[in-house]
């Protein structure tokens, strides 16, 4: 055996080293421990601002379609004889709020200053209906708008004619207040436009 030769058990003991050492490379990493879910502010805030819109529509009182009606005719002649003027920031007389939801909000007796048209379609106040199936007091909604200005609700008071093209209704409009309108919004299904029914209607 030559001095330079390396002993046979030092091969041996070098290779299973190396061996052990290629194996601990290719472990894979331990999986990372699951992050715990945890409810935002956001996600607590919405649900109890549902929550609450759900409350306020249970409580609402129980009208019927004439006295919807009744309701939504006194804003034609409320400031001395002529329309509420409109405005989203401003308050009437009686508490709620001068634009189109408040006005509806109004007419149906909802809670001061009144839920917007986004929350009188999504929170409880109202269901969908088929636009042929609208009765007087119930209510034509646009609220997929990023924009408030593109936003609207009126009062439905019954079809203009036959064919159901047009129809009558009462609406809080910018620049004009407080009218009595014949329109066509939601009649061709394009427009944004839809029929709700308010849940605390009777009869």
């Amino acid at each position: 055996m030559s001095e330079k030769s390396t002993p046979r058990w030092v091969t041996a003991t070098l290779t299973a080293v190396l061996c052990a050492g290629s194996v601990a490379l290719a472990a894979p990493p331990a999986p990372a421990a699951p992050v715990p879910t945890v409810a935002t502010t956001s996600t607590v805030t919405s649900a109890a601002t549902a929550a609450a819109s759900a409350a306020a529509a249970e409580a609402a009182p129980r009208l019927t379609r004439a006295q919807v009606l009744a309701r939504a005719k006194t804003w034609l002649t409320a400031a001395n004889g002529r329309p509420v003027p409109y405005s989203q920031t401003k308050r009437w007389k009686d508490g709620y709020r001068q634009d189109c939801s408040g006005y509806v909000s109004m007419a149906l007796g909802l809670p001061k200053p009144g839920p917007n048209t986004v929350s009188l379609k999504n929170d409880g106040f109202t269901r969908r209906i088929a636009m042929r199936d609208l009765a007087p007091g119930d209510l034509i909604i646009k609220a997929d708008s990023n924009s408030a200005d593109r936003r609207h609700v009126v009062i439905f008071d019954g079809w203009a004619d036959q064919a159901h093209t047009r129809y009558k209704s009462y609406e809080q409009a910018g620049g004009v207040g407080t009218r009595w309108k014949q329109h066509s919004y939601g009649v061709n299904g394009r427009d944004g436009y839809h029929a709700y029914r308010p849940v605390n209607i009777v009869g």
